[in-house]
């Protein structure tokens, strides 16, 4: 098990894509796969049954179905000696209900000897990030690909990663001890607003420079961001269990209501924040979370409030960004900010976005901004169409 890599998690992944035979037979009662051989490098030789959580992932539900059962492993020809056929049985969930063809299965190993069941719609943003995470590249052949070892670098737990690992149940532990004495006596023992804490964040990296790059910079501003809250965070929680609610039912349900909410909102406004200081730091005119019309407020209008209310000023030379860590479907919110500006702007810390799902942006004349290390993610001819940090702000810098 190496320290920061998936192998913290998952001692060995198996994947493919099922087929119309093979979804069938999720969604009848026979729930057994014949010709797993290869899976043997996750399960071994012997019986055994195996604890398992079920997850079924799309780009819909904010709250996938998940169901908990068992996994039995078995050769159906163990009295046989010249002779195995391993198979995998399941049972009846929820998830298995929704298995179609095309979806993707994948099976990890824990290193609790539990097993996590994932199958991702076909086509979908999540069953791309689910590749992404597991590294699996070549799902084109019938059988499993699997994966034993997870400690290379494209198995390192980053920013991005961590996300997509939460999404399927995965509580990441992120720790800097070092950090957390400053903290405490900095901020008096409690969170302070966000733009103090992002602000914090960048003064312990003095070694960025901006001018070395724009896209690199955010990328460890919002990686040193939330490694510092969830330090922080993890003490102050404890802090409070520690001293217990005394049959407070409300009070503890309150308390779990105000960590899940500043879960939520942080990374937004993190992002936001540091943004802020690179528009600041590059000379860039802008006003953040101005109204333009119908209450819409937009997260950044360039080159500002005054300019989109002038009416002789010239639309062309106006750009808004929606800033948004995750996307999913809200993407869409932005498309009714600012009505002057018909081309949007959005930037996002989503990886590998469905290929439909840019069509459609695309469509709707919303361009993206991704960070350039996260542009691996995307097929090559979405990478054609991204936007980066850096590309946006020379587009920017045209028209101040």
């Amino acid at each position: 098990m190496k320290s920061g890599h998936l192998s913290e998690y998952f001692t060995g992944v198996a994947a493919k894509r099922l087929s119309a035979v093979e979804s069938d037979i999720f969604r009848s009662h026979q729930h057994e796969f014949n010709g797993v051989k290869g899976l043997k490098q996750l399960f071994g030789s012997a019986k055994q049954t195996y604890q398992a959580k079920f997850i079924y992932l799309n780009d819909h539900d904010d709250e996938p179905p998940v169901d908990d059962g068992y996994l039995t492993w078995y050769d159906a020809r163990e009295n046989h000696p010249n002779r195995s056929e391993y198979r995998l049985y399941f049972p009846d969930t929820l998830v298995s209900q929704c298995a179609a063809e095309g979806d993707l299965l994948v099976i990890g190993t824990r290193p609790d000897n539990s097993v996590l069941v994932i199958i991702a719609e076909n086509d979908s943003t999540i069953s791309n990030q689910i590749q992404w995470l597991f590294g699996l590249t070549n799902l084109s052949h019938s059988g499993f690909s699997v994966r034993g070892e997870l400690e290379t670098d494209q198995d390192r737990i980053e920013f991005t990663s961590r996300f997509i690992l939460e999404n399927i149940g995965i509580a990441i532990e992120s720790n800097e001890e070092n950090y957390l004495e400053t903290m405490l006596e900095k901020f008096e023992g409690s969170f302070p607003n966000t733009r103090i804490f992002s602000e914090h964040a960048r003064s312990t990296l003095q070694d960025i420079n901006l001018e070395d790059g724009l896209d690199s910079a955010i990328m460890a501003w919002m990686e040193r961001e939330e490694i510092l809250f969830r330090t922080l965070e993890r003490y102050l929680i404890a802090d409070r269990l520690s001293k217990g609610f005394d049959n407070d039912v409300e009070g503890f349900l309150a308390f779990s209501l105000s960590v899940q909410n500043r879960r939520k909102s942080r990374v937004g406004y993190a992002l936001e924040n540091h943004l802020e200081t690179i528009f600041t730091d590059s000379n860039i005119r802008y006003s953040r979370g101005k109204v333009t019309e119908n209450r819409s407020k937009p997260d950044f209008l360039f080159p500002g409030q005054a300019e989109y209310k002038d009416p002789n000023f010239n639309p062309l030379h106006l750009t808004m960004l929606g800033v948004k860590s995750t996307c999913k479907d809200r993407w869409r919110q932005v498309l009714s900010e600012a009505n002057r500006i018909s081309t949007k702007h959005l930037l996002t810390l989503e990886t590998a976005i469905s290929n439909n799902q840019t069509e459609e942006m695309r469509f709707q004349r919303l361009q993206l901004v991704i960070p350039r290390s996260l542009h691996s993610t995307y097929t090559p001819k979405q990478q054609a169409w991204l936007m980066d940090l850096t590309e946006f702000v020379e587009y920017l810098r045209q028209y101040q």
